[in-house]
């Protein structure tokens, strides 16, 4: 096990009716104006928008309001934002949505503390320092992002879309009632299973020669719940215990928690990000499904010993004389798990067409300036190949 430094600073208040209590908690913060961040229409048809700003309005905070986030959060609303952070004198950022919302919410509040461009965080030409607190209340169980260190933004001008991990992007709080999940189509829930899985996959898939033994494990719990739990919330939408098991394995996923000892830098969705960064259309957790499973025929022989605990205790393969069969069994079986809830594995079933590939792959390199280090080392060659895999 490598050494590790392990900082999860996030107060989660969990279950029903906690978003009643957020004027409470943004006094115990002595939070006097947040900006109020939130995407499309969704917050205000299931009601939630209503009880912020009756929150807000009983706790006598103010306030600005900042809706209209994206899937694939762009750069351009992120600038408006930071605007308004330094025209209203906000103190903290409030994030009532997904990982979208969440991830907008997170650059804003670094870019409201400096004078230039808060993409240069997400392209690593600057270092992030400080940010304003970002307060959360979370609508939807994917992305992991109301505990994470990482924050990524769309670029549209450039159709790049870049991540950075800091420290100063981990949420103060977030308020998480699995209630507001049940109005969650199937495909974004679909797309959340997806991205909880992934976010568990790629640690769990990590450096092959540090060994996390407690990581290994409680990634391997997470993912057969998810697994579990995922099955049953397409079929039953308002079962709560299912939806609680989704939302709480979202932020364990991605709070660090299962990657402890290891090293990873998460290629497959590196390479995820070229696809929807290029094609916006295109959701991260649909994206991710027909990536995995080509990346994973081509980076099995890396990690025979995880991929067969993946097939065995994940998948539950029946074992057979040849483990290495077994292995691709497992990976076939995770992507017809992807084709039953309802997800795309090919990237035709995306409209992204095979003289796309290269480009993406070309994309992935940074157009010639990176490789991204796992259990393999993904290239321009491997990355074409894994997309060409994925065609």
């Amino acid at each position: 096990m490598k050494n590790f430094t392990y900082y999860t600073p996030t107060k989660v208040f969990f279950g029903e009716n906690q978003e009643n209590n957020l004027g409470e908690i943004l006094k115990s913060y002595n939070v006097k104006k947040v900006l109020f961040h939130y995407g499309q229409t969704s917050i205000k048809k299931s009601g939630l928008y209503d009880v912020v700003i009756n929150q807000l309005n009983a706790a006598q905070i103010d306030y600005v309001e900042l809706g209209g986030v994206e899937p694939n959060p762009k750069l351009s609303l992120v600038h408006k934002g930071v605007e308004l952070c330094k025209k209203e004198n906000v103190d903290l950022v409030l994030a009532v949505g997904g990982g979208s919302v969440i991830d907008s919410a997170k650059s804003i509040a670094h870019g409201a503390l400096v004078d230039f461009d808060p993409w240069k965080f997400s392209i690593k030409e600057e270092t992030p320092r400080k940010a304003l607190p970002v307060g959360v209340i979370l609508t939807i169980a994917a992305a992991g992002s109301e505990m994470s260190d990482s924050c990524v933004i769309t670029n549209e001008e450039t159709l790049e879309k870049r991540g950075f991990n800091t420290i100063t992007n981990r949420p103060l709080f977030a308020i998480m009632n699995p209630k507001y999940t049940f109005t969650v189509s199937k495909y974004q829930t679909a797309c959340g299973i997806v991205d909880i899985l992934m976010h568990t996959l790629e640690r769990f898939f990590a450096d092959p020669e540090e060994k996390s033994q407690l990581s290994d494990s409680i990634a391997i719990s997470l993912m057969k719940t998810v697994i579990e739990n995922g099955k049953i919330v397409m079929a039953d939408p308002t079962n709560y215990n299912a939806r609680a098991e989704l939302m709480w394995a979202s932020s364990i996923s991605h709070n660090s928690l299962t990657g402890i000892g290891k090293s990873f830098q998460m290629s497959v969705h590196q390479i995820e990000h070229e696809v929807s960064g290029m094609f916006d259309e295109v959701a991260h957790g649909a994206g991710l499904a027909v990536v995995w499973p080509a990346w994973a025929k081509v980076a099995y022989k890396h990690d025979l010993k995880h991929f067969k605990r993946f097939a065995y205790e994940v998948m539950e393969v029946e074992q057979t004389d040849s483990s290495e069969n077994d292995i691709i069994a497992s990976i076939d079986k995770i992507k017809e798990f992807f084709k039953e809830i309802g997800m795309p594995v090919t990237l035709k079933e995306l409209n992204i067409e095979e003289s796309n590939i290269e480009q993406l792959a070309y994309n992935f390199t940074f157009k010639g300036k990176r490789t991204v280090k796992d259990i393999f080392e993904v290239d321009y060659e491997k990355a074409l190949e894994i997309l060409t895999i994925a065609k």
